[in-house]
């Protein structure tokens, strides 16, 4: 089943459960080891889910929108840099003085 085949329900969950992993937060600058990442946690959690009862339509959606959700902040991560690389590059510019 891919997201056009989803009943109203299943499109409601879908929903819900995007809105509420962009509110997870991910910690900058701090390895995986020592750091809160609720973003991995909630996809370890839905992995080892998935593990107890294979096939759970819940868990398979689940599984989609964290992916959609990881490249979202990826991308806008991408275009932050992208941005601060072109700032930092128009601030360095030699200035023309007349003498």
């Amino acid at each position: 089943m891919s997201i056009v085949d989803d009943t109203p329900e299943e499109r409601d969950f879908r929903e819900r459960y995007a809105l509420e992993l962009r509110k997870k937060k991910v910690e900058r600058y701090v390895s995986l080891h020592f750091g809160s990442d609720e973003l991995s946690d909630e996809l370890k959690k839905v992995k080892r889910q998935e593990m107890v009862s294979p096939g759970r339509r819940g868990e398979q959606i689940k599984l989609e929108e964290i992916s959609k959700e990881i490249i979202r902040r990826l991308s806008l991560s991408h275009h932050h840099q992208q941005l601060k690389k072109k700032e930092i590059g128009n601030s360095y510019a030699p200035a023309y003085v007349e003498m």
